[in-house]
């Protein structure tokens, strides 16, 4: 709760009457003219119409106007590499910016206009202003209860005030009440007794500035009461209320913090009556003048008042703080805003100049690296296709020479196999048929029933050497990739596999799948599929036995692959360049590939080809011919 006024801003609230606010208003419109009316051009004249509309707005309590012009004022301060003035206007956005409570942004503008101000020729009017920064640094520092820092600002102060104007007891003694303000928040209540003390002896002090002299004694009588010295209290609040009524009875800005300390006083002293009438009278005087020691009242009546009143005010207060804090949290926001939109409008043909600069630019650099992106994406893809379809090439390759390396030896086992069946019929079959011709020879020359039995019995014979002819005929022609020649060079693959990696396996074999009907392009693809899954089970799987069966279902061939290791998850597993090869080489014979899996209890492969292989390659080749 705020109980304590400084100085300064006693002094505002007093320059914002209504006389007072009416002529700054004049003044304003009438500077304003000058620049519509193009009677300033220069540059620096124009900044300092802005600075003076902006001190005029300041004493009116408009602080966002006020900012404003301040900050175009400072912008062209700055450009024009003018310091003084630039520092000036900065003291003044420092002094905005502690009003409306941006404290944090206040010490960062008194700062820049400090430095400003130690760089430049220590003049009295140089030691002025640093003496005013100084005040309003004590007085942000006192705000948020910093009071070493804040007694250390308010001393140099005064110290500047002496050198430049110690005739002046009234400008000093100005400084001197905002130290013995801080000294009383910070519980040093002897020491602010000591100074309010000092500035009292001057005699004249309540002829010439009666509304100081009231705000210093309601201080003096306040520090009294802080520090339980109620000896000449309440006559001195009254004394100092009296001088304040004198000057503007309708009750000004000194009236509601001496109303208010009179009520808290009584409040004290269990005078309840007499502390509700000073609390109302607060509250009526501060609904005119000041919303934040409206605030103070109310929660002083919450205090003072009992049940639905004292609940009322609470809800008043309450209601009326959030209010404050919307509002100065609107107000840094439109700080925060002119600043951005001034620098906005200032930087508008330079930003929009170099914008449209970069803009093509950076059309160009985008329009390069798209095209440059296109062809190298373009380029690697292009690369990636002519590198798979290289290495499936000699992929093939490697299968068709296996092939035929498998082709040239069954060949000799072949020739070999002709051999011993040729000694078969020579020997054997040849030798047989001579034996029953010279049998049957001597047989023709007799009729006898015995005979003609001797004869039906070679005859027989004759037909069984004639079988065998035919199977050793029919094992002649036998072709070694169709039927079981495709079949053995499977074997053989699935034996020499199983060895290397040290596996067991069963192989099925369905001997109503035609192989004679299926070209060696398309076994090609079936062994290499097979070989590639069965290198996957030997690096992935950790397996030990596996099953390998071909089955006919409806004309179609299934090679199935399973075995009895780890296993995975298939939809988490990643496709790999084996796996990439065989969907592949799936689809160039039209076929499915299926693959199940399950943690700990192994996986199957399906392998589903048609056997209408003709009938796809046309189908295919069509649609290829309709793009």
């Amino acid at each position: 709760m705020k109980y304590l006024i400084s100085l300064v801003v006693a002094l505002f609230f007093s320059l914002s009457s209504f006389a007072q606010e009416k002529t700054n208003f004049r003044q304003i419109d009438s500077l304003k003219k000058r620049i519509l009316r193009n009677e300033v051009r220069d540059s620096l004249s124009i900044a300092k119409i802005n600075y003076k509309i902006g001190e005029l707005y300041r004493y009116s309590f408009l602080g966002d106007s006020a900012y404003h012009h301040y900050f175009k004022a400072e912008k062209v301060f700055k450009k024009l590499n003018n310091d003084f003035f630039t520092a000036k206007t900065l003291y003044g956005i420092a002094v905005v910016q502690k009003n409306e409570k941006d404290f944090t942004a206040s010490e960062v503008t008194s700062f820049e206009a400090l430095t400003l101000l130690n760089y430049l020729t220590q003049t009295n009017d140089v030691k002025k202003y640093k003496s005013y920064v100084y005040n309003n640094l004590g007085l942000l520092f006192g705000e948020l209860e910093q009071f070493e820092e804040s007694i250390s600002y308010h001393k140099k102060s005064i110290e500047l005030k002496k050198e430049y104007d110690y005739i002046n007891s009234y400008n000093i003694n100005l400084s001197k009440n905002n130290l013995a303000l801080s000294y009383k928040k910070s519980g040093n209540y002897e020491l602010a007794i000591k100074y309010y003390s000092e500035i009292l002896s001057d005699t004249n002090l309540i002829n010439k500035t009666p509304n100081f002299y009231a705000l210093v004694l309601d201080n003096f009588a306040h520090t009294k009461y802080l520090s339980k010295n109620y000896k000449e209290l309440p006559n001195l609040y009254f004394r100092a209320l009296k001088v304040a009524d004198s000057v503007n009875p309708n009750g000004g800005y000194n009236s509601i913090i001496i109303n208010q300390h009179l009520a808290k006083y009584f409040y004290d002293r269990n005078m309840v009556d007499s502390a509700k009438h000073y609390a109302y009278n607060a509250k009526r005087i501060a609904e005119k003048y000041s919303k934040d020691e409206l605030l103070t009242s109310m929660f002083l009546l919450s205090e003072i008042e009992e049940g639905e009143r004292a609940t009322q005010h609470l809800k008043a207060y309450v209601k009326l703080s959030d209010s404050l804090q919307k509002a100065e949290r609107s107000t840094r926001n439109k700080f925060a805003r002119i600043r951005f939109e001034t620098q906005q409008i200032e930087q508008a043909n330079v930003r929009i100049t170099r914008e449209r600069l970069w803009l093509i630019i950076i059309s160009v650099i985008l329009l390069v690296s798209a095209l440059l992106i296109y062809v190298i994406i373009s380029q690697r893809a292009k690369n990636k296709q002519l590198v798979f379809a290289k290495q499936q090439q000699e992929a093939n390759e490697e299968i068709y020479n296996l092939m035929l390396g498998e082709h040239e030896r069954i060949e000799e086992v072949r020739a070999l196999e002709k051999k011993r069946i040729s000694q078969e019929l020579h020997d054997g079959v040849l030798g047989r048929l001579f034996g029953t011709r010279l049998s049957l020879d001597t047989l023709n020359m007799s009729n006898s029933k015995e005979a003609i039995e001797t004869r039906g019995q070679y005859i027989i014979e004759l037909k069984a050497i004639e079988d065998d002819i035919r199977e050793v005929s029919h094992k002649l022609n036998t072709d070694f990739i169709s039927g079981s020649g495709f079949i053995d060079i499977i074997k053989t693959l699935v034996e020499t596999q199983t060895t290397v990696y040290k596996l067991e396996y069963d192989f099925i074999d369905d001997d109503a799948i035609n192989w004679d009907a299926v070209s060696n392009k398309y076994k090609i693809h079936i062994y290499r599929m097979l070989q590639e899954a069965l290198h996957n089970i030997y690096k992935h799987a950790n397996a030990s036995h596996i099953d390998i069966s071909f089955k006919l279902k409806n004309d179609v061939i299934c090679l199935i692959i399973k075995d009895d290791g780890s296993g995975f998850e298939v939809n988490k597993a990643k496709s790999g360049i084996g796996l990439k090869n065989m969907n592949s080489r799936i689809d160039a014979v039209g076929g499915t590939l299926h693959i199940d899996s399950e943690i700990d209890k192994g996986t199957t492969v399906t392998i589903e080809v048609p056997t209408n292989y003709k009938e796809y390659d046309d189908r295919k080749n069509k649609n290829i011919d309709d793009r």
